[in-house]
């Protein structure tokens, strides 16, 4: 979508769709006072009133709810709802006036990452109508707002189209979005900026590496599995940052066979991968001085003849065994050998980002991803980012105790603990033994990946974590 910044009058704009965001007891701007329909006006939050003025032609006036409750946030909502309307309008472009705020340029990374992210449809399996034309798309946004707010908002589509992306990874179906289609997602991400190259693994090269849990994850499919490793030049002189995303294109739980109802979301267990792979694609535009290390291992967990089965025992990347007791477990096996690899290719400090237990969904819904670390700093920091950016975390602790559970019986570790209790911090105490003393912070995003149900995510792929990766890279750079 093509985002300026205007200095402009409000009646001198050419846009087919003009909105005006309302305070609870604040009045229209002059220039539309007296417009029809402004008696019927209403400031309360997510409602939307229509004007009729002579100039500009078609005005939508955004309630923002209560001034003293106004952020970032409201406004994301608010921009996405009128996004929606004007896809229903068939505008093709739209002009937001900048509402008065205490942080200007976090109100207008609002309206344009609600804008972005609203707009979004995905529809590429859909054949259409071949005697209909395709629905216009709302393709331009013009912020009225002070010229020095245009590279907040240039950053913002940056991040918002990223996430998009993401979205649309998400939502291809897992014939399609294969473990190669991901690894061809990120060559040519490598191809599209200079400071990125990357190199991927297959599966001779995976089995020689002695990556045995993505060795032992992949076996059942026929689908060649990948190990992707991205690298970000960055510059800058702060520590070189990790990332690592799960890449499970489906998940059948395995042997350990998931439950048919509600199977075909399974397609979404890449979320992290999906993630991980458009915020470096995001990160190399803005051109952020920070180094940037990659790793997505990317498989499919399938059941067959060749697949693994609950009780063999495997050995990881690091040389720690670990006893497969539930091939639904997988996520974590595959994470282990990418953390550790990634740590190896020079990460000084790494997050995670993964689709892995449904225990979080159970504690934290889909309002919260959960993060939990060997490192409080970092930690900390993937929290503060999550709030800027709406993409909130909730810190949820390890204990010793957690790690006791994971304990293997006939091996160093068992990939999933016997009794049943604290499901998220358990896994993260399974990730914990292969990241050694590197400062490293696991998010679990299994009830935030998809089904959030925010206007500007909507109930399908929500592409989370792309943006708050963006943020936390740009608190590490520097100069």
């Amino acid at each position: 979508m093509r985002v300026e910044v205007l200095e402009t009058e409000l009646t001198a704009l050419d846009a087919d769709l003009v909105a005006v965001g309302l305070c609870e007891g604040d009045s229209l701007p002059a220039a539309l006072a007296d417009a029809p329909g402004a008696a019927d006006v209403s400031g309360e939050a997510e409602k939307l009133s229509s004007l009729f003025p002579v100039a500009p032609p078609r005005i939508l006036v955004a309630g923002l709810g209560k001034r003293e409750e106004l952020d970032a946030e409201r406004l994301r909502v608010a921009a996405a709802l009128v996004a929606k309307e004007a896809g229903r309008r068939e505008a093709t472009s739209l002009a937001w006036l900048l509402p008065e705020s205490a942080d200007a340029a976090a109100a207008a990374e609002g309206l344009v990452t609600g804008t972005i992210l609203g707009a979004y449809r995905f529809d590429s399996f859909k054949s259409g109508d071949p005697d209909k034309p395709a629905p216009p798309r709302l393709d331009s946004l013009t912020l009225l707002a002070p010229a020095e707010l245009a590279a907040t908002a240039e950053a913002a589509r940056i991040a918002a189209e990223a996430q998009n992306r993401a979205r649309d990874l998400q939502s291809t179906p897992a014939n399609f979005a294969t473990p190669a289609f991901l690894a061809a997602r990120a060559e040519e991400i490598a191809a599209g900026h200079d400071a990125v190259s990357v190199e991927v693994l297959g599966r001779e090269e995976i089995v020689a590496k002695k990556m045995g849990g993505l060795v032992a994850v992949s076996q059942g499919s026929v689908e060649e599995p990948r190990l992707i490793a991205l690298r970000y030049a960055g510059g800058g002189s702060g520590a070189t940052l990790g990332m690592v995303g799960k890449g499970v294109t489906f998940d059948t739980g395995g042997i350990s066979l998931k439950p048919g109802a509600g199977m075909q979301e399974m397609k979404y267990d890449m979320s992290g991968a999906a993630a991980v792979l458009e915020a470096v694609a995001a990160i190399a535009e803005l051109g952020l001085a920070i180094d940037l290390v990659a790793v997505v291992p990317a498989t499919e967990n399938m059941p067959s003849g060749s697949a693994i089965k609950p009780g063999d025992v495997i050995t990881q990347y690091n040389g720690k065994t670990v006893e497969v007791n539930n091939t639904d477990a997988e996520g974590r096996l595959i994470l282990a050998d990418a953390l550790a690899y990634a740590i190896e290719l020079g990460a000084e400090r790494v997050v995670d980002l993964a689709t892995l237990t449904g225990a979080v969904v159970i504690a934290l819904g889909s309002t919260y991803a959960a993060v939990l670390g060997n490192d409080e700093a970092l930690a900390g920091e993937v929290e503060r980012a999550g709030t800027v950016t709406g993409e909130l975390i909730w810190r949820l602790p390890l204990h010793p105790e957690y790690k006791k559970l994971m304990k293997g019986t006939f091996a160093d570790l068992s990939n999933l603990a016997a009794k049943r209790e604290a499901g998220t911090a358990t896994a993260a105490s399974f990730l914990e033994e292969f990241v050694g003393e590197t400062p490293w912070a696991h998010v679990d995003i299994a009830g935030t990946a998809w089904d959030v149900g925010r206007a500007y995510t909507g109930k399908d792929a929500s592409g989370y974590g792309v943006r708050l990766l963006v943020e936390l890279a740009r608190r590490f750079a520097h100069d």
